[in-house]
């Protein structure tokens, strides 16, 4: 009864946030039980051009360090927001919201190159909350019931939060950069005089990932509460 339920709630999971939280998962397991090393994953250009070792340009987003608090946080933070993403704004649109996983992940990995960050699944993770942030800018976040801030802050506040636990405020930025860059791409520069839309989903994506039809009768979760965590918690202002 135990596995059948939480069969059934791990199937309701959307499909992307699913597959990426679940490979973080198992990749973090696999180090742990010592059957990979860190060292087979990390990002490193010269093993990737030289020598083909092309997984590393994923794997890299894939580790998040030893199972411990940081791990923890890390995977609550992605589940949620990308969760909350995807049931969001992304609903009904896979094929874009995959899009974005590969345009920040481009990006990411072209600027992870010149500041030497070896693991980039931080930086992804901050992006997706940056982006969840910008779209729902009249929410009101509750940080470990502390402070009290408008979402568009929440990167930010997290941010600080690893400056505190004497962490780099690099792999942040890098995650707010791209996180921006898409935003203003995707959400901004369209809705300007003389913009337009430069981000385009390619078609196969879309043969691949969205379904002809949308159930009508679909009731998306709340976007402030997909996963009923406490950290980070959300409520809109007015309701």
């Amino acid at each position: 009864m135990a596995y059948q339920t939480f069969q059934q709630e791990y199937l309701q999971i959307p499909v992307v946030t699913r597959a990426y939280t679940t490979a973080c998962v198992l990749t973090t397991a696999a180090v742990q039980l010592e059957l990979i090393t860190p060292f087979q994953l990390y990002f490193n250009p010269d093993l990737i051009l030289r020598n083909c070792q092309v997984w590393r340009l994923i794997t890299n987003f894939l580790f998040f360090g030893p199972v411990g608090f940081n791990f923890l946080f890390n995977m609550i933070f992605l589940y949620r927001y990308c969760r909350m993403l995807e049931e969001g704004s992304f609903r009904g649109r896979t094929a874009d919201f995959v899009f974005m996983f590969l345009f920040g992940g481009l990006l990411m990995t072209i600027f992870g190159t010149f500041v030497s960050l070896v693991f980039l699944g931080q930086a992804f993770t901050i992006m997706l909350v940056y982006v969840w942030s910008r779209r729902n800018p009249n929410v009101r976040m509750n940080f470990f019931g502390l402070l009290n801030f408008q979402a568009p802050f929440l990167p930010w506040v997290l941010m600080g939060f690893s400056l505190l636990l004497g962490n780099s405020i690099i792999v942040d930025l890098l995650g707010i950069a791209v996180g921006h860059v898409y935003f203003f791409l995707e959400d901004v520069f369209p809705n300007q005089p003389g913009g337009g839309r430069w981000l385009k989903t390619p078609f196969f994506l879309k043969m691949l990932f969205d379904t002809p039809e949308e159930d009508a009768n679909y009731n998306p979760l709340p976007e402030e509460r997909p996963g009923g965590f406490a950290w980070g918690e959300g409520q809109r202002l007015g309701g």
